[in-house]
């Protein structure tokens, strides 16, 4: 039976997925998250730090011995923002390699938001105008396009938004303080002037970390997958969050 695997080398997290083909089913039979912070400074820097760099392989590490234990046929491994920021590093490439058994590729800002849309679609029943959004550590993608019939992209973005990224550029103080969340709110406002924005009939789909806590921290039931956030609930939780210090939101 065909086993592929799929390695997602971001920003903040490093993600694994290993898959076969059940009959017109594609089953998930390994699945890994790890936050390692490949991007911490890289904004500021242009940079893999040495110490980034021994994270993220521990766990590239990690998930290549995973990879050949559940004998997978086809490996693919794709790094994002903070590889691209650091001009695909090819000594982490290198070395991530060797880890994985297949040389990670770069993916522009642009293929990585159609990736992204295909990928959310591929499982979700929708129809019609859809808007799918990832906000990662470094970068944010936005596509756009039809989900009737086979899903077609009508415009992609990659915007430098991230966690990561706006963190270190505009938070100092613990928690924020007004003027600091302000100069986020408006770096985030700025850039979506670029972004395709969705019709009002549009279906807004939003993918990875960010969404599923803020899904889970609005008390959506499991699984979070498919399940619908509120506007309201997301206004709620960034006010409430913006206030809490570091420690508590490590909590949460």
């Amino acid at each position: 039976m065909l086993r592929a695997a799929a390695v997602d080398i971001g920003t903040n997290t490093v993600l694994l997925t290993i898959a076969e083909r059940r009959g017109p089913l594609v089953v998930p039979v390994c699945e890994r998250a790890a936050i390692t912070r490949l991007g911490a400074g890289v904004d500021r820097t242009r940079s893999i730090s040495a110490e980034a760099c021994t994270r993220t392989l521990a766990c590239l590490s990690e998930y290549g011995e995973l990879i050949r234990l559940h004998g997978a046929d086809f490996v693919d491994a794709v790094g994002t923002s903070a590889l691209r920021d650091a001009g695909s590093d090819p000594h982490f490439i290198g070395l991530a390699q060797q880890a994985l058994g297949c040389r990670p590729r770069v993916l522009s800002g642009a293929e990585e938001a159609e990736l992204t849309f295909h990928g959310a679609l591929s499982g979700l029943a929708l129809q019609g105008e859809v808007l799918v959004f990832d906000v990662g550590g470094g970068s944010t993608e936005i596509a756009s396009g039809s989900a009737a019939g086979p899903a077609r992209v009508a415009s992609a973005v990659s915007l430098d938004l991230g966690s990561v990224r706006l963190f270190e550029r505009h938070i100092r103080s613990d928690p924020p303080t007004r003027e600091e969340m302000l100069a986020v709110r408006c770096a985030v406002r700025d850039a979506l002037a670029r972004a395709p924005m969705p019709s009002r009939d549009c279906e807004i789909v939003g993918v990875a970390g960010t969404v599923t806590s803020l899904a889970a921290l609005a008390g959506t039931a499991a699984p979070l997958h498919g399940a619908l956030l509120a506007r309201s609930a997301v206004d709620r939780l960034a006010d409430e969050l913006a206030e809490l210090p570091l420690a508590r939101r490590l909590g949460l």
